[in-house]
């Protein structure tokens, strides 16, 4: 590919880029997903083997993944896997279809490279998903979001059930209990709750011919007890990893900003010094060796390389793409294969847990 052919395409991304902020969130996500669908987007290149890691006993040609929330109904794995993405997670999946809630429901706020969502776990179902996963192609590492519907009565059962329904076919399961968008849901963070979710989950587990890793989604709204508490709860309980963080409820860094009074879960680059906090917190809490993706307001190569520093194993992004498309992408992988070389590290796990105490006590922001 010549200097003209790169021209070409560096300005046909930024004419779509620009298409899509014009359109309404959701339509622009639903445009997005057919493009990705129908080849319309360039393929990334091969990761270097310098950003090769292993998570949970997975062999991860780059530890750069797709956070849930992007491919709810599990649609475009595979192209996202070869738009660049190591991983991809898909969900969050309950086990009945639904609507989620009302619309509007998601408001992008520009000025901050931020997003408030409220669509309260959209989905087509367990068996949609299992339909559209069970063929995918070898190589292709994807974890799948589990959740609960709005109006279960028994929000472990439909968690047991997620884990049943694809054991089978998951590289990791995630347990979504921080979502701000489901009433009640957030309660299973508390110590008690905690630990019956999580022993009914590895109870299902054994039970399955497939031993997936499990992992648990938290909110970035905890104190210092719920963490502590939580920390206690993850280690007893045989669960292989943690996700550090889901989207905040709180407002603090986008006051005054067009639609920071909607309700709902704020993600994007305004999330990004508090969830990064939380993870250096629950690194120190957890130990270095226990599994941890850093998720929550990544937008370039040096925020994904903080999230590292702060703890993190492996990264998850999906609401700056909003702003800056899947390019992003490469530029996050190239910065971060830039590093490994300039620090002398043998790989890309040498940046785990370089600045966690500094983190964790509030020494840096980004």
């Amino acid at each position: 590919m010549g200097f003209g052919d790169l021209l070409r395409n560096a300005t046909m991304q930024k004419l779509a880029q620009d298409m899509l902020m014009r359109m309404d969130a959701e339509t622009a996500h639903r445009a997005t997903i057919n493009a990705l669908k129908f080849g319309l987007v360039p393929s990334g290149s091969v990761s270097p083997d310098t950003l090769a890691t292993r998570f949970c006993g997975l062999d991860i040609p780059n530890p750069i993944g797709m956070a849930p929330g992007f491919d709810k109904n599990a649609e475009v794995f595979g192209p996202l896997a070869r738009a660049g993405f190591g991983f991809v997670e898909v969900g969050t999946i309950t086990p009945r279809p639904q609507r989620g809630n009302p619309t509007p429901r998601v408001f992008r706020i520009p000025e901050a490279m931020g997003v408030i969502n409220r669509l309260g776990f959209n989905n087509d179902g367990h068996e949609a998903a299992f339909e559209r996963l069970k063929d995918r192609a070898p190589g292709q590492i994807v974890g799948v979001n589990i959740g609960a519907n709005k109006d279960s009565t028994d929000f472990v059962a439909d968690y047991v059930a997620g884990v049943k329904t694809f054991s089978p076919l998951a590289d990791y399961l995630t347990a979504n209990i921080s979502s701000p968008n489901t009433p009640g849901l957030r309660n299973l963070q508390a110590e008690d709750a905690l630990k019956r979710l999580l022993a009914a989950l590895v109870e299902t587990r054994a039970a399955q011919p497939r031993q997936t890793s499990i992992l648990l989604k938290i909110a970035p709204d905890l104190d210092e007890t719920e963490m502590d508490s939580i920390a206690r709860a993850v280690l007893e309980s045989g669960i292989d990893g943690l996700i550090v963080s889901n989207t905040t409820i709180s407002r603090a860094a986008i006051a005054g900003l067009e639609n920071a009074g909607e309700t709902g879960g704020l993600s994007g680059r305004p999330l990004f010094n508090l969830a990064t906090r939380r993870l250096a917190q629950m690194r120190l809490r957890l130990g270095p060796a226990f599994p941890i993706v850093g998720v929550g307001g990544i937008h370039s190569a040096q925020s994904a390389i903080a999230k590292f520093e702060a703890g993190a194993n492996v990264v998850q992004l999906y609401s700056a793409l909003v702003y800056g498309g899947l390019e992003m992408v490469e530029e996050i992988k190239s910065g971060l294969a830039r590093a490994v070389v300039e620090r002398r590290l043998p790989n890309v796990s040498g940046l785990t847990g370089v600045a966690v105490k500094d983190w964790a006590e509030g020494r840096i922001r980004f």
